[in-house]
């Protein structure tokens, strides 16, 4: 009987780690904070909501009631890196979500699952370089696919609240008495992005891009251009990660080490920018889970830089 006792034990483990990641730490939200030494010498701090990849179907009530409460933070500025929606019928259940939020001032971009609904996919393919068109893998569906999404009625729904689009755009916003310049793109993982040679402003205390997927082509241009912070989403963290490991995967050309949090990035003569990469607040319906990988939102702290030495 003892040859058999090692199989069933593994089996044991790996069915007790797929009910945690499925029935616990897919619903266990978690708000992270980070602080960023990025303004001006003196400057009062300046707090980010950072909100990404909800991917939001009417029954989450969970998530949608969490993301309210998010409102009490009563942060200067929320940043929404995409991937709102996940399901036809989302959109009021994402604005009964944001809720408050959206009086707020704000700015947003678009990821893939604002435009497209999920499809299935074979799991295997995150493992051997992510899935979409920028994955190098022939993937184009998206290019005879229908955007069956609601994504205008979403862009005008948080516009007319007041948030700001910066779909391949720039952008300037006065938030808590500081303006702030920004430089957005459209989805780099489905190769949207329109990327332009334009510098920071370097007359606003600070210059931000937003991207949905953290592609190094887009990091790479706004460091060389200039901006101090950059923030996206889109890696899910790596969704499912290995304790003292990390994520195994990020689904765009980004290092696993920098799968989710608050790194540095820089190309060679550039001094290095902030980067946040938020491991988002959802799953695709078609891989409902997480482990060692909780669904969050960031509220990242802005403080003036340290002094040059």
């Amino acid at each position: 009987m003892r040859p058999i006792a090692w199989p069933l034990g593994v089996l044991g483990a790996a069915a007790a780690g797929l009910a945690y990641a499925s029935l616990y730490e897919v619903r266990a939200f978690t708000l992270r904070e980070a602080t960023v030494p990025v303004l001006p010498a003196g400057s009062a701090p300046l707090r980010i909501l950072h909100l990404s990849d909800a991917h939001m179907t009417p029954s989450q009530h969970r998530k949608q009631q969490w993301l309210r409460g998010l409102a009490e933070l009563e942060p200067d500025l929320v940043v929404n890196t995409g991937d709102n929606l996940a399901h036809l019928d989302a959109l009021p259940s994402v604005l009964r979500a944001y809720g408050d939020l959206l009086d707020l001032p704000g700015v947003f971009v678009f990821g893939s699952n604002d435009y497209f609904s999920p499809i299935g996919k074979n799991p295997a393919l995150y493992l051997v370089g992510g899935t979409g068109p920028s994955s190098g893998r022939g993937d184009e569906w998206w290019r005879t696919r229908k955007r069956d999404l609601p994504f205008e009625p979403m862009r005008r729904a948080f516009t007319q609240r007041g948030w700001t689009d910066l779909t391949n755009t720039h952008a300037s916003l006065d938030v808590a008495g500081r303006r702030l310049a920004f430089v957005g793109v459209d989805d780099p993982h489905l190769g949207y992005d329109e990327l332009d040679q334009e510098p920071a402003d370097t007359s606003a205390d600070l210059a931000i891009g937003v991207a949905h997927a953290p592609y190094l082509r887009v990091l790479d241009r706004w460091n060389s251009l200039g901006y101090p912070l950059i923030m996206a989403g889109h890696t899910h963290g790596g969704q499912l990660c290995v304790p003292f490991y990390g994520a195994l995967v990020t689904n765009c050309d980004l290092d696993r080490k920098r799968a989710k949090g608050l790194h540095t990035h820089h190309v060679e003569g550039h001094e290095p920018s902030w980067l946040h990469v938020s491991a988002g607040l959802g799953t695709s319906p078609y891989a409902p889970v997480r482990f060692a990988c909780r669904p969050e939102a960031t509220l990242l702290t802005l403080t003036s830089s340290p002094p040059p030495q």
